[in-house]
């Protein structure tokens, strides 16, 4: 599989990157160039299948657990307490005044 080159994130040198692709000026760079050949085949080849091979290496059990603490890691971050409507003393009663200032110009 191959991924996409990786584009310039700054609008001015990817519209020079456009212009120059379009009057031919450059090539885009090829991700698998001055690399071996045969160690990508090799590569390519244990990338299809070492996933496979380890879900099925794994007991239900230890799959379960896995997916449990997936689950934790997505799902269980705590989320902010939400302040209550009711200030809980005048110092917060303070805090939340709101003063409107009218300036003349």
């Amino acid at each position: 599989m191959t991924t996409k080159p990786k584009r310039p994130r700054d609008p001015n040198q990817l519209a020079k990157l456009i212009v120059d692709l379009s009057t031919r000026d450059s090539r885009e760079a090829n991700p698998d160039e001055g690399k071996d050949p045969a160690a990508v085949l090799l590569g390519k080849r244990g990338a299809s299948k070492g996933g496979k091979a380890r879900a099925n290496k794994l007991t239900p059990e230890r799959r379960s657990e896995i997916a449990k603490r997936a689950i934790e890691a997505r799902w269980g971050k705590s989320k902010k307490p939400q302040p209550s409507t009711e200030p809980s003393s005048d110092r917060a009663r303070k805090k939340r005044r709101v003063i409107r200032v009218d300036h003349e110009e």
